[in-house]
């Protein structure tokens, strides 16, 4: 009767289930792994996945392929090849980008960025470029975003002096119950956190204290990108490793061997209420 019981169970699961319908957790994985296979994407940006782990990364933030997402300060782009893609149809993207400064000169990040969206618009015309730092903070519409995203920054801003504000105005953009995902490069506990950031490195405590107090929650923690061969103690700071190899040819090997930082992904939660 048992056996009977369970068979009878499980037939009427599979009765009710929508044919042809799948979560959107599983649709947002296939479209991640689509862009990561992408002809759009470089052999050398490919290579980057075994360090970066995008598509972990991504569904550990809660990524949906309808969602409205910002990304700031992208770079060069590495993670708007993955991201473009696979919001262009159901999504919005927003990539709030280094600010043109006062001479009116387009900085060459912005500049090669840009070059990059007009040269394939089939992937890239729906992404909205916006402006951060360190007047203008205005990342996204106020309360329009489901998601905030940065990777590889917060050092960026500390030395500029207006990290709080970065986070503040991603506060403002996200929607209540919004999601905010970091990534950065994980300094040493046992060393002080310096507000400066010069090696590139950034004490994990010291940036969850400086989120929250911004208004955020943190809600999850993951090991995702956490390489225990990083010793952060090197002359040239972060950019020792991969892919920027300040040293040079010295000990080139070395580096090599010990692939890119250890970086903290932390997710973030800006309240409903």
């Amino acid at each position: 009767m048992r056996l009977v019981a369970i068979l009878t169970t499980a037939l009427t699961v599979l009765a009710c289930a929508q044919p042809g319908t799948a979560p959107a957790a599983d649709s947002t994985g296939s479209a991640i792994d689509a862009a990561l296979a992408g002809p759009h994407r470089s052999d050398a940006n490919k290579a980057r996945d075994v360090y970066r782990h995008p598509k972990e990364t991504l569904q550990f933030f809660g990524l949906r392929d309808d969602m409205t997402v910002v990304e700031i300060w992208p770079g060069g782009g590495w993670y708007t090849e993955v991201l473009a893609p696979v919001l262009k149809d159901k999504g919005t993207l927003y990539a709030a980008h280094n600010v043109v400064p006062a001479s009116g000169e387009m900085p060459n990040a912005l500049k090669n960025y840009r070059a990059k969206l007009e040269g394939n618009p089939e992937l890239y015309s729906k992404v909205n470029v916006t402006a951060l730092g360190p007047d203008t903070f205005e990342i996204a519409p106020p309360g329009s975003a489901d998601m905030v995203l940065t990777f590889r920054n917060i050092h960026n801003w500390m030395g500029r002096d207006y990290a709080p504000k970065v986070f503040e105005a991603a506060f403002r953009a996200l929607k209540p119950g919004g999601t905010l995902g970091v990534e950065e490069h994980r300094a040493n506990p046992a060393v002080p956190a310096d507000p400066k950031a010069p090696s590139g490195y950034v004490n994990e405590d010291y940036a969850i204290k400086m989120i929250e107090a911004a208004g955020f929650k943190l809600v999850a923690k993951s090991d995702i990108n956490n390489n225990p061969k990083d010793t952060k103690d090197y002359e040239k700071g972060v950019w020792t490793l991969p892919p920027t190899f300040r040293a040079g040819d010295v000990d080139r090997e070395k580096y090599a061997a010990i692939g890119e930082s250890d970086r903290f992904t932390l997710k973030f939660q800006k309240p409903k209420g």
